[in-house]
């Protein structure tokens, strides 16, 4: 009986990450373009006809329809599902992880909204304010609140500071204010000294990258995200490895 109501809770979670990947899908190309996420209602990209709301279900309607848009038949982009299927996956990753706690949806949204923002600056190079800022808001929304904001603000403060070093012996910016809203996020997600891991871990994922297309530029944002979650994932872990480095 426990094991059907754990299952049925994980296929719960699962769909409205689904519901949230379907958003964070407005969000991504919208947000670039400085239209509403709320209106006009969904449209083909090709024939800009409107969409039906069944047009609109989350996985389903992208393999009912077989990945073609229903009026036009043109192809509709694969990132579409994909990003409802790994938003889903991820609220059950966090499930997981945290259990049916009060704040596991302001937590999952936190990360959800680092979605858009790692896709948008693969994309564009450049991250909207308003996303960040909401994914710095619901990393404070915990039971820890005070701390999350202590430890947000100096991983921001911090971070902002080397940047301004960096920037004055490099003779250019050498950080972005998106790379200083992003550095609260982790602080207020991963505490001290996680988040200095994170912070390590992200220039670790980005080094081969950053070689390999040294002159187009390689953006940081996403090193930053994939490396927070990481790091939240395995806080235990990481605690017992940064324990056994400074004890032995």
């Amino acid at each position: 009986m426990q094991e059907n109501i754990y299952i049925e809770t994980i296929i719960t979670v699962f769909i409205f990450g689904t519901l949230i990947g379907s958003f964070v899908n407005v969000v991504i190309y919208r947000i670039p373009k400085d239209e509403s996420l709320a209106f006009p209602a969904s449209k083909c990209q090709s024939c800009q006809t409107p969409l039906k709301w069944y047009h609109n279900i989350p996985l389903f309607s992208w393999m009912f329809l077989r990945g073609k848009c229903a009026f036009c038949s043109v192809a509709i982009s694969k990132q579409y599902p994909l990003i409802e299927f790994f938003t889903g996956v991820l609220f059950v990753i966090l499930y997981l992880k945290l259990g049916l706690v009060w704040y596991l949806p302001f937590v999952a949204l936190s990360f959800s909204a680092l979605l858009p923002l790692v896709m948008i600056d693969f994309e564009y190079m450049a991250v909207p304010d308003s996303v960040n800022l909401f994914a710095l808001l619901m990393a404070l929304i915990q039971p820890q609140f005070l701390d999350a904001m202590m430890y947000g603000a100096l991983a921001a403060g911090g971070l902002y500071v080397i940047g301004l070093l960096s920037s004055y012996i490099a003779k250019r910016e050498a950080m972005g204010e998106a790379d200083v809203i992003v550095a609260g996020t982790m602080g207020a997600l991963l505490a001290f000294p996680n988040f200095f891991v994170a912070l390590f871990l992200s220039a670790i994922l980005a080094m081969i990258p950053a070689m390999i297309w040294r002159d187009k530029g390689v953006p940081f944002v996403p090193f930053l995200a994939l490396a927070t979650l990481i790091v939240y994932l395995y806080d235990t872990q990481v605690s017992q490895l940064i324990d056994r480095l400074i004890y032995g």
